[in-house]
């Protein structure tokens, strides 16, 4: 009898578990892209260094690749109030690349969680939060965000006061624990992990009018000094998006300024704000209008060569950056100019930099040099625009068959850093020391490039998609502004074209 109770007792508590518990909804969703390109995506063909050196071919790299990607993010929702999310993605995997799976056999480790994060819902409240690595995206309109849209650990509360006016608070720690204990030497001179982590703060208010949408915030963030310390070295560490030794440090293509000096302080302190707005009254006439600026601290100073003297130039950089599109909506496509002016070097290192400083840009008014069509196969560019200048003609969505849409844009680049920053760069093609790895090329007054794209898109069923993707930068570079350079050497300078054909089913 003793028995029989127990095993109905027992029955009775699982009962009543299964009965409070609720069912789980769980929903996929993701895309498959498969890709083919061609082109030559270098701006520099040869390099010369030394008065006596000879001429080397600068990228050796094929002119064609076949790669595939897929992404697949998995919800499990148990109510409107909360739910999990996790991204996966596999690839980019080059076909051919046996560390990437893409060779004879398949079998790589390429699966990797892009994001992984709950949702929940304060009981009784509107107050929302956000707890894992997730998209942060800092508000913006005309050509993508000039500050930071990436993948990172965060969290983030929201709250709407009314259909109106809403505000998000973020926390976001994009390093912490990369530090190995040495310094740049490799000189074991501190403790593993010792003031290492960049913790990033901020507040954005949308607010949603009749015909108008402003969101300002601003973003504060802190920075150790051992944070950025092996980032991007063979041995050290990296991340997967973006190139923080372009985007926060001052002057790109002058190796000493990682090797900055000692400083007394322990953290630097980072600052950007911004000010998206977007006018659509006037249908359909589109008006967007971005406004930003950025600080990051000097941490010390280094030693920038000039003529074989050193001078002491100092590590902060600050500057600001404005951009805009007006479009008009015709029945057969979607006519629009674009443009951009940032703040830019001028030729003092001892005052630091005037160009903004950026966590991971990904500039999106045009689609060679920036973000603006599937931004995945022939150049990995999460574009900043910083120290340039630029503008620009598009026509996007034009339609003159069923399924079937054409972007045509045509931008020019222009540099509104000093020509007499060249002579403290390490070589006459520093200027291209940025381009692939997350940064723009650096751009003097002198110099110009000017982009072309057409991207062609059809609709063969309702979840695939063709696209046809022409691009072309014609270069300008200055050779008589960047032979002045540091050091002797010289370079020969190519336009850089691609053609690039994607698959690309999502769901």
């Amino acid at each position: 009898m003793k028995r029989i109770c127990t095993l109905l007792l027992a029955a009775g508590m699982l009962l009543g578990v299964a009965t409070g518990a609720s069912a789980i909804d769980f929903k996929a969703k993701g895309q498959w892209l498969v890709g083919f390109a061609g082109g030559e995506n270098q701006l520099l063909s040869k390099t010369r260094t030394g008065a006596n050196g000879s001429k080397q071919k600068y990228d050796s790299s094929d002119k064609f690749a076949a790669q595939q990607r897929v992404r697949l993010q998995l919800d499990a929702v148990a109510s409107e109030a909360l739910s999990g999310t996790v991204f996966f993605e596999i690839g980019n995997q080059t076909w051919g690349k046996a560390e990437q799976g893409g060779a004879l056999g398949a079998d790589g480790t390429m699966v990797k969680v892009k994001r992984a994060y709950i949702d929940w819902l304060v009981p009784q409240t509107d107050l929302k939060f956000r707890m894992g690595i997730q998209g942060v995206t800092l508000p913006n309109v005309a050509g993508g965000s000039a500050i930071m849209d990436t993948d990172a650990a965060a969290i983030t509360a929201s709250y709407q006061f009314n259909e109106n006016v809403a505000l998000t608070a973020l926390w976001a720690r994009p390093a912490n624990d990369n530090f190995g204990g040495e310094d740049s030497h490799g000189v074991s001179n501190y403790h593993q992990n010792y003031l290492d982590n960049m913790d990033l703060f901020a507040l954005m208010l949308p607010v949603k009018l009749d015909g108008f949408e402003i969101t300002p915030w601003a973003m504060y963030g802190v920075a150790g000094k051992n944070s950025l310390k092996g980032y991007g070295d063979k041995d050290g560490w990296g991340t997967a998006d973006g190139n923080l030794n372009y985007t926060l440090r001052p002057y790109p293509g002058i190796s000493g300024r990682d090797e900055i000096g000692g400083t007394s302080k322990a953290y630097g302190n980072m600052f950007w704000a911004g000010l998206p707005f977007a006018i659509t009254a006037w249908d359909p006439l589109n008006i967007e209008v971005d406004i930003n600026y950025g600080y990051v601290e000097s941490m010390g100073r280094f030693d920038a060569w000039k003529n074989g003297v050193a001078k002491r130039g100092s590590t902060e950089r600050q500057g600001w950056l404005a951009k805009a599109l007006v479009e008009y909506k015709l029945d057969w496509g979607v006519p629009g100019i674009f443009g951009w002016y940032g703040s830019g070097d001028d030729g003092n290192v001892k005052n630091g930099s005037e160009r903004m400083p950026s966590i991971v840009p990904m500039g999106n008014f045009t689609s060679f040099m920036g973000d603006g069509n599937y931004g995945w196969m022939w150049v990995d560019n999460s574009l900043e625009y910083a120290g340039t200048w630029g503008i620009g003609l598009q026509i996007r969505d034009m339609s003159f068959m069923e399924d079937l849409k054409h972007t045509f844009r045509v931008a020019y680049w222009g540099g509104t850093n000093s020509p007499s920053m060249v002579k403290y760069m390490d070589s006459a093609y520093a200027w291209n020391d940025g381009w692939g790895t997350g940064a723009s090329p650096y751009l003097t007054t002198n110099d110009g490039l000017l982009e072309l794209n057409l991207v062609n898109s059809y609709q063969m069923y309702e979840n695939f998609d063709v696209n046809l993707e022409l691009g072309y930068i014609a270069n300008f570079m200055d050779n008589d502004t960047w032979k002045k350079s540091n050091n002797p050497s010289s370079f020969q300078k190519q336009d850089a074209w691609k053609a690039q054909l994607i698959f690309a089913y999502s769901f």
